[in-house]
């Protein structure tokens, strides 16, 4: 797979969906007070990060422990990203997440809504295929995280800009390029298992 320093920070950021994630953080930060809302998103973002660079650089030696071919992970992170991109584009009825009523941490911010299992595949992916460019990885990651935090630092500016119906058209956007990106995913496992 030859993936390039950009298409990596375009995947990573499709994988982390900070458009997608506005609902989300706007629902889990509800009975956080204003003035503390931008602490919590660089927080959570910075937990994402270590989460994510951990895997990073973890996640070969994981599937070595696991007996996992890379093939079998590329086909699984197909199938979970492809999920996540149909849940993208057909999301589930609202109201049936209860809301905390404390300010989050580490979950669901952090964890699954930056770093879920298709962005946690994703950057093992990355490293495991070309190991020689993990500093390129990271600098993707950290690009996409900033990015991330600062399209949800501006999440009310940007809803009050653009709508609501443009913020939702993005998210479906997104999931039908990850559908997309799955789908190739997929295609270059069953290859490489034959």
């Amino acid at each position: 797979m030859d993936t390039t320093f950009a298409s990596a920070t375009v995947l990573l950021l499709l994988v982390t969906d900070p458009f997608g994630n506005i609902p989300v953080f706007a629902s889990a930060l509800q009975a956080v007070p204003p003035d503390r809302r931008w602490r919590v998103i660089l927080r959570e973002h910075a937990i994402a990060l270590v989460v994510l660079l951990v895997f990073m650089f973890l996640g070969r030696g994981l599937l070595e422990l696991l007996g996992l071919r890379e093939s079998a992970l590329q086909l699984a992170g197909g199938v979970v990203l492809g999920l996540i991109a149909i849940r993208m584009i057909f999301p589930p009825a609202p109201g049936l997440e209860s809301e905390p009523p404390q300010e989050p941490l580490v979950v669901p911010l952090a964890i699954p809504a930056i770093a879920g299992p298709s962005a946690l595949a994703t950057v093992i992916l990355l490293a495991s295929q070309a190991p020689q460019r993990r500093s390129e990885w990271i600098a993707a990651l950290c690009i996409t995280i900033v990015v991330g935090a600062l399209i949800l630092l501006l999440a009310d500016r940007i809803q009050h800009v653009l709508g609501p119906r443009f913020v939702i058209a993005m998210e479906r956007l997104m999931g039908l390029i990850l559908v997309a990106v799955a789908v190739e995913m997929i295609l270059r496992a069953l290859v490489c298992l034959q």
